[in-house]
């Protein structure tokens, strides 16, 4: 089976340095064509950058707050992204191979008539052969409650859908430090993570770049989503030359998460990652038991207490008391119709809600 690497390139790494010949987005396409013809390897980026293409585009000094505005952006510079994809993959792969672009909402892979037809564009374009897929959050049509939040998280999410063989999620710095390099010299590299603990996700920070919008608190939750589908992901410097290559024959400076094999099937994938979470469901130990051990269904007897704004047909995270998560389903009954019949057994409900 043909191998699928998905690379996620940051704001940061589409505008660094963009008009040399050393700018990242030239290095990274360059070897991505290289790599893709020498090694028959299909690519798919997640690309973010399309509103600081817009502020380049109309000269403004400052990221605007207003919602709309930074839509009207997002407008203009989606255009002049991909614009400057589609030169860098014509001029770097001799007009053999072309960007395809996709632009996505999580409402788009919560329903799962449009899911199927997302993944079937995107095996489509990659059976041709010579395209590579350049996916972005649709920030045009995207408000607070549509968004996923961050192309990290974006790009972990469709790594899950296609069953990439790697995610790669390139960034400013080597990977995971045990503290900020920028701030620490005595910060060191954690090279490889087999056990996503606590201690890894406390050595994390956010980001204080005023054109990004995640830092690597949203690069850890995403390496979470992956991790739980059995994919394996590196976090690595983007600046680097041929960084790609160095991680596939193992000699980069990277953070590399190894996970355990996961067999989770397909349409479990898309509860687990594909739809967005509406609300959280708190179970007791005996249905924790019988979730984990027995792969049984969750009944309302077993439920302590929800929280959210969740509907029929929502996708929700089942939680232990303590607020940890064991699972997600989609559930039957909205939140107030759980409230009332939780805790409560199936000829208990029947006799007061007849």
């Amino acid at each position: 089976m043909k191998q699928v690497i998905v690379v996620k390139i940051g704001t940061d790494l589409v505008h660094s340095n963009r008009k040399t010949r050393n700018s990242p987005i030239r290095n990274i396409v360059r070897e991505i064509c290289k790599i893709k013809k020498e090694n028959h390897i299909d690519f798919l980026i997640v690309s973010s950058g399309a509103i600081g293409c817009g502020v380049d585009l109309l000269g403004i000094k400052d990221r605007p707050k207003e919602l709309s505005f930074r839509q009207a952006l997002a407008s203009v510079g989606q255009v002049e992204l991909m614009r400057r994809y589609t030169q860098l993959f014509k001029f770097y792969s001799h007009n053999e191979i072309f960007p395809a672009q996709i632009l996505l909402t999580a409402t788009d892979l919560d329903n799962r008539v449009s899911y199927i037809n997302i993944l079937n564009t995107i095996h489509k374009l990659l059976d041709l052969g010579n395209i590579v897929p350049v996916i972005n959050e649709n920030d045009t049509v995207a408000t607070e409650e549509i968004k996923f939040g961050d192309n990290d998280t974006l790009s972990a999410r469709i790594a899950v859908r296609i069953n990439a063989s790697l995610l790669v999620i390139l960034t400013d710095v080597d990977g995971l430090y045990t503290g900020n390099p920028k701030l620490s010299p005595e910060a060191k590299l954690i090279t490889e993570v087999r056990n996503l603990s606590q201690q890894i996700f406390s050595y994390a920070e956010e980001t204080n770049n005023e054109y990004s919008v995640g830092g690597m608190v949203t690069k850890l939750e995403a390496v979470k989503i992956a991790w739980r589908a059995g994919i394996t992901t590196v976090i690595a410097n983007g600046y680097v030359k041929n960084i790609l290559t160095k991680i596939l024959q193992g000699e980069a400076s990277c953070t590399k998460f190894i996970p355990p094999k996961s067999t989770i099937p397909h349409r479990k994938k898309w509860i687990a990652f594909g739809k967005t979470v509406k609300g959280r469901v708190f179970v007791d130990e005996g249905a924790k038991n019988a979730l984990l051990n027995k792969g049984s269904s969750l009944l309302p007897v077993g439920v302590v207490s929800a929280e959210g704004n969740f509907k029929k047909g929502d996708c929700v995270s089942v939680c232990t008391i303590k607020g940890e998560e064991i699972g997600r389903g989609i559930v039957s009954v909205g939140i107030n119709d759980l409230l009332m019949i939780k805790g409560k057994k199936t000829a208990e409900i029947k006799k007061d809600y007849p």
